[in-house]
């Protein structure tokens, strides 16, 4: 029985194939030229294949699986992003803000700070900022603040090391900034603020696994990819006398001096 009143079920399965069709990249099956697409680290994994004692085929498959999870991180952005879209009161940007938390009352954080309206920023985890983009974050939440005296700013936390809603404090040029109009808040709180109900998230988390479920199978297009990227380095190594090593090596040293063809 579906126990969410600010989303439907059929709105939250919506938005839950959109985030499985977001996979899309990282669904397509890695041949040779797309895992060397940005070129990769051979030495980095053949230092990683001996220390961990893995096989060649163990070795290129955690790579791969490396590159598709970079891949991913835009997907679970997307998912913490844009299912605000469909929560009354919210806005989602086509570029800009993440969201824009608009209410004809009072956007109530506590400490005694009221505004009618919430400029968001989601971050996946705050800690994977670094300190320029932190610095750019914040000052352009300041910036906000000088336009809307009316408005709070807000880091939302996906990841956050626990439920939150607090000023966030950040050294720009050596200086400590502060302001309690712009906070950090764990995405739990958030969605507090947005829906009224502090058991907001926790409804999300629990109805999705059976969300994915239901949408995959109505989804005969998703299957694992089949990648093919250590068969063609076996056939390269079996070209060059048989060692994997250099066939790897090729891969990022190819026109170097000393390896065929530098």
């Amino acid at each position: 029985m579906w126990n969410i009143d600010f989303i439907t079920e059929e709105e939250f399965d919506a938005h839950v194939a959109g985030t499985i069709r977001s996979y899309a990249d990282s669904l397509t099956s890695f041949d040779i030229q797309k895992f060397n697409s940005n070129l990769v680290d051979p030495i980095k994994l053949i230092f990683d294949k001996s220390v961990y004692g893995l096989s060649w085929d163990e070795i290129i498959k955690s790579e791969i699986f490396r590159q598709r999870d970079k891949s991913n991180n835009n997907s679970i952005g997307f998912f913490h992003q844009k299912i605000f879209y469909y929560l009354d009161d919210c806005d989602v940007p086509q570029q800009g803000w993440d969201v824009i938390f608009r209410t004809d009352g009072d956007v109530d954080l506590g400490e005694g700070i009221h505004a009618s309206t919430a400029y968001v920023e989601i971050k996946n985890k705050h800690n994977t900022m670094n300190s320029a983009s932190a610095a750019k974050t914040y000052i352009r939440m300041q910036d906000q603040l000088l336009n809307d005296d009316d408005c709070v700013c807000l880091l939302v936390e996906a990841i956050a090391r626990h439920s939150q809603n607090i000023t966030w404090s950040i050294s720009i040029d050596g200086q400590k900034k502060g302001h309690n109009r712009i906070r950090r808040v764990s995405i739990d709180k958030f969605y507090e603020l947005v829906t009224g109900d502090p058991d907001a998230f926790y409804k999300i988390c629990s109805a999705l696994p059976e969300s994915i479920e239901r949408v995959l199978k109505m989804k005969d297009e998703v299957s694992p990819p089949h990648d093919t990227v250590i068969e063609e380095l076996k056939v390269q190594a079996k070209s060059m006398g048989g060692s994997m090593s250099l066939a790897l090596y090729m891969l990022g040293f190819s026109g170097y001096q000393g390896f065929p063809g530098g």
